[in-house]
């Protein structure tokens, strides 16, 4: 039976992470996954396609050139789905061959196959050949991930009804798609396929979406989509969906019905735990599938085994689940790490982008913190100008007390690059004067930081240490 310091089940962004970490410690370390190609969901129907998506979308519709050149103007002409899923197939060939090589190099041993707990250090492994692999381990890290929800009442065919992740392989692209879910996802394939010019009706059961940003940045942003075409119906419960042959038939429970062509189901999704047999090695799941953690360890209830990304719930961002595996894999080798930082974005890649750093102004109210908000268009930046921008906007609140900045969202073209100049700021704990005092690169979008600055910096009060006594002149003969 083979034996190893550490056993790694998923290769998403946290098991790649922490399986690199153990390897540059040089410990031996093993990566289970049960695809044949190596990058978890990540890779394969999550974060990379979703986003290769979108950037073929926004580059073959001519999107952002529409302001200057017309509604109807067009890269392509006829965009069909083999011009999307080239580009995808293309990236993610890349992405693998990128992760093989990572782990060839840092000597990271991998098997492809169905991983189950048999005791607290054991597992077996079950290949598609039907061969069984019994392999025991110092720690494991479960990094399984998530997978879709699929609810009963909903008929998936995989064609006209699908989920997420058959979503990726349609074969035509809908003249109409209804989208039922506006969560993370639901925006985004909703907002990327209304710019392909397709009818998309966005379906969400309760009054409100996106409920963890700031209500601000959501009423610009429901106001862009809606102007582009999305039909947003919100507070609308379904009742029933039926496959018409044609088309899709959705009844509401307010009696309303939707027809279309498509309907992509993306309302949840599960941690993928159901097989791992995660009670043989003393762990209980939650109602989704989840596991518990240490939030600065990544320990479960059992010490030596760890959990990390998606599979542990919130905040399920590929970007912290990377940090989550090193964290994660240091401690579990009893190797010192810094910890991570209080403050982290996030980031939704809808059209237009949505990215967000520290509080919004309702998270500051209701901790009863005085504050101001300084407000930027990037319609009034002269990079703006240039790139045609007609909307997008950069929101930042400051602490009155401190004159800290807590919070910056953006809405808008770029808004999940020019994020990390508020994250590098909220960290080293800088105030409002950062962005007054300091120059930004013109013209460039990053110059909202400035025109927000100043828009509260001008209606703060100023320390009496900044005000300098004015000269006194010579009195006249």
């Amino acid at each position: 039976m083979t034996h190893y310091d550490l056993i790694i089940i998923g290769s998403g962004p946290s098991g790649r992470s922490a399986a690199i970490q153990a390897g540059k410690l040089k410990r031996r370390v093993l990566v289970i996954d049960r695809k044949d190609r190596l990058g978890g969901v990540s890779v394969h129907t999550g974060t990379i396609p979703s986003k290769t998506l979108r950037e073929t979308v926004l580059n073959l519709s001519g999107w952002r050139e529409r302001s200057f050149y017309g509604r109807s103007y067009r890269v392509k002409d006829d965009i069909d789905a083999g011009d999307l899923k080239a580009r995808l197939h293309k990236t993610l060939d890349y992405e693998v061959d990128v992760l093989e090589h990572q782990f060839n190099r840092n000597h990271v041993d991998t098997l492809n196959g169905l991983a189950r707990f048999t005791g607290p250090n054991d597992i077996e492994v079950a290949t598609e050949a039907g061969d069984v692999t019994k392999l025991t381990a110092d720690r494991f890290l479960i990094a399984t991930g998530t997978q879709t929800y699929r609810p009963e009442n909903v008929p998936f065919n995989g064609t006209t009804i699908v989920d997420s992740d058959e979503f990726l392989e349609l074969a035509t692209i809908p003249r109409s798609l209804t989208v039922v879910g506006a969560g993370v996802i639901g925006v985004e394939y909703a907002t990327m396929f209304s710019a392909l010019d397709v009818r998309v009706t966005l379906i969400e059961p309760r009054d409100s979406f996106l409920d963890f940003i700031d209500r601000t940045l959501i009423q610009d942003f429901t106001h862009q989509i809606r102007e582009n075409g999305v039909d947003l119906r919100l507070a609308s419960a379904i009742e029933t969906i039926e496959d018409a042959g044609n088309h899709v038939e959705i009844t509401l429970a307010n009696g309303r019905h939707v027809r279309s062509e498509m309907l992509l189901f993306a309302a949840g999704r599960m941690g993928a735990t159901a097989k791992l047999n995660v009670t043989a090695a003393g762990l209980k799941t939650d109602h989704r599938g989840r596991l518990s953690v240490d939030r600065k360890t990544y320990q479960t209830p059992v010490p030596h085994i760890y959990a990390t990304g998606d599979v542990i719930g919130h905040p399920s961002l590929a970007s912290a689940s990377i940090q989550q595996g090193r964290v994660a894999a240091c401690h579990a080798l009893d190797t010192p790490t810094l910890p991570e930082s209080p403050w982290f974005p996030y980031g939704i890649y809808s059209v237009p982008e949505i990215s967000t750093c520290g509080m919004s102004e309702e998270e500051m109210q209701e901790r009863g913190i005085p504050y101001e908000v300084g407000v930027a268009r990037f319609r009034e930046t002269s990079r703006g100008h240039i790139m045609g921008l007609e909307h997008g906007m950069l929101k930042m609140l400051f602490s009155l007390k401190t004159r800290r900045v807590l919070g910056v969202q953006i809405v808008g073209e770029g808004a999940t690059e020019l994020i990390h100049i508020a994250q590098a700021v909220l960290n080293l704990k800088g105030t409002v004067d950062y962005f007054v005092q300091n120059t930004f690169n013109y013209p460039t979008l990053a110059e909202a930081y400035k025109i927000a600055g100043l828009d509260a910096f001008n209606r703060m009060p100023i320390p009496e240490a900044y005000k300098v006594p004015r000269a006194e002149g010579k009195k006249p003969a």
